[in-house]
């Protein structure tokens, strides 16, 4: 079994995972699990996670994703993927995942993404009155 590490380092307000090895159950997944769970603690919440050295992901590591994308909107964030490999790309494009995540091939096109999303002001919903 290869192993996983997770490196982060920060730019700006966004969080850089650079991943290498496996994302897999069985105890490879832990790295990452664990990295997400400290930048948390951190008030981190923009992660931007580098799969370019990322061959392989299994069905529950495609689940982990989910669920680190969940958590981190849940504590307003949001997490972006950086790099995948042929490979991660047809796997997301089979599981319809990159219709859920934002994927960057340009760390700094990737990191700009998290500046306009930050500048963003949602557009005022019109409301209706009831009239008796």
């Amino acid at each position: 079994m290869t192993s996983q590490n997770a490196n982060w380092r920060q730019i700006g307000n966004v969080s850089v995972l650079d991943m290498d090895g496996n994302i897999r159950i069985g105890g490879s997944s832990v790295a990452l699990q664990e990295a997400i769970r400290g930048l948390l603690a951190e008030g981190r919440n923009q992660v931007l996670l580098n799969l370019a050295r990322v061959s392989y992901i299994d069905s529950l590591g495609l689940g982990e994703l989910i669920s680190i994308h969940i958590t981190l909107k849940k504590n307003g964030g949001q997490i972006k993927l950086l790099h995948l490999t042929q490979r991660l790309r047809e796997l997301m494009t089979i599981t319809k995942l990159l219709t859920v995540f934002d994927v960057y091939e340009d760390e700094a096109e990737a990191l700009d993404s998290f500046r306009k999303s930050d500048l963003e002001i949602p557009e005022p919903q019109p409301f209706l009155v009831a009239v008796h």
